[in-house]
């Protein structure tokens, strides 16, 4: 394959490359026969002939994409312009951190023992991982060494420009926190085009002991644009990771979120907020692994479905024999606003421990009626008491993230989409 012969050949990524074309060959995209992807086809976005290379490498100015831009802090800034690193939008830094590109650290000795030590070692097993492996040229790479607290979050923002009638980006992302270090990201992905985008991106994410990692996702893509995002977390003793996604638009989002437990007193948290309409499809996909005693984790993800959109939540929970004392909550709750809107929605939970504290559970159901009444009766319009309600029901998410900038962001791109101007902020 000329890719292949082209690219890393004298890296140990060659190999895993190699490896990694072989796997997707044996499996293929996923289907619906699996129960992993029961509720989610990929029919519809694998229809079009992807460019998986794009040619041409489109310059945007700073004001046409600064709306994305969480442009009111001062940020650190990794962007990709239909896969391609765009370095007057960027500012990247190597002063005392590493916040960067991945294929710098692929290709230049300095980074080589960060890359044989994290490089593809949790993001395995599945296909779409490895199809991303295998063609993955560019994404960032951000290391924290210790005792770092990283002052300024970062973004990674990819554009994609419609250059190609339809494309296909595979972003690689590589984050290492090492011991008692703390970073806060942010992570979007936006078509500026009506041209069909499929981004099948891999996230590894490794949080050293008593490392705190703050992720942050924003998914409001157009209506022609899908992304497949695989999220993998390595965590060590007493270390502290979460993850946001807000998913608000897009074609088909599927979310693959996977925490891994590996030692003592870690805390582990996920949170979500789907708002959806029309035909579109968020897939929800997570699993936390608790190997060793004494951790906790924390699942929240709200939907609100109108039209004919369709939401899943599949979250497992496995607690290992040795991990007494584990604290798992998971909570899936739903509202449908239209009749015609779909939730499918599994939570589960696998426990070999005895001495655990574990809960799980889903609602699917309509606005409250008598809150409902009571907005009502004390003058305020249909609309917007509505609005108030969709507001509370998703507020204990907003209320956890730590960016102030951020979460007044959220907080306007809900009311968009609820469709109202509330003057207050969650």
């Amino acid at each position: 394959m000329a890719f292949e012969n082209t690219i890393d050949v004298d890296t140990p990524v060659h190999d895993i490359r190699s490896e990694a074309i072989k796997v997707f060959e044996e499996q293929g995209f996923p289907t619906k026969k699996q129960e992993a992807w029961k509720y989610t086809s990929l029919n519809s976005i694998l229809k079009h002939d992807y460019s998986v290379f794009p040619k041409e490498e489109n310059a945007l100015e700073y004001r046409e994409v600064k709306k994305y831009f969480i442009h009111d802090i001062d940020t650190y800034n990794i962007v990709f312009i239909d896969g391609k690193y765009s370095s007057h939008l960027s500012q990247t830094t190597h002063d005392g951190i590493d916040v960067c590109l991945m294929s710098s650290a692929l290709n230049k000795p300095k980074y080589r023992l960060i890359i044989e030590n994290y490089f593809n070692k949790i993001a395995t097993g599945d296909s779409l991982s490895a199809l991303n492996t295998a063609f993955s040229s560019e994404g960032a790479y951000i290391h924290v060494p210790k005792n770092k607290l990283v002052e300024k979050p970062i973004q990674i923002l990819h554009f994609s420009t419609g250059n190609e009638s339809a494309v296909m980006l595979q972003p690689r992302n590589l984050v290492v926190i090492d011991e008692n270090s703390h970073v806060q990201i942010i992570e979007r992905h936006q078509s500026l085009t009506d041209n069909a985008v499929l981004t099948n991106s891999v996230t590894e994410i490794f949080a050293a002991k008593r490392a705190i990692v703050d992720y942050y996702k924003v998914q409001n893509d157009n209506e022609n644009a899908s992304l497949i995002d695989n999220t993998f977390i390595d965590q060590k003793q007493e270390s502290n990771c979460s993850v946001h996604t807000f998913s608000f638009g897009g074609k088909i989002t599927r979310n693959n979120l996977n925490f891994y437990q590996n030692g003592e007193r870690i805390d582990s948290t996920l949170k979500g907020v789907t708002i959806i309409e029309d035909k579109q499809h968020v897939d929800h996909n997570t699993l936390v692994h608790h190997i060793e005693p004494n951790c906790e984790s924390h699942q929240d993800y709200k939907g609100i479905f109108d039209d004919k959109a369709t939401g899943v939540f599949n979250g497992k929970v496995v607690v290992e024999k040795e991990a007494q004392k584990t604290n798992a909550f998971q909570a899936n709750n739903n509202i449908l606003v239209s009749d015609k809107a779909t939730i499918n929605t599994k939570p589960q939970l696998e426990i070999f421990a005895d001495d655990v504290k574990c809960s799980h559970g889903c609602t699917i159901g309509q606005l409250d009626e008598s809150a409902m009444f009571y907005l009502r009766s004390r003058g305020i319009p249909e609309k917007e008491a509505r609005a108030l309600l969709m507001y509370a029901f998703a507020n204990n998410v907003l209320e956890s993230v730590k960016i102030p900038e951020l979460k007044a962001r959220i907080n306007k791109l809900i009311a968009k989409k609820i469709g109202v101007n509330i003057g207050f902020e969650l």
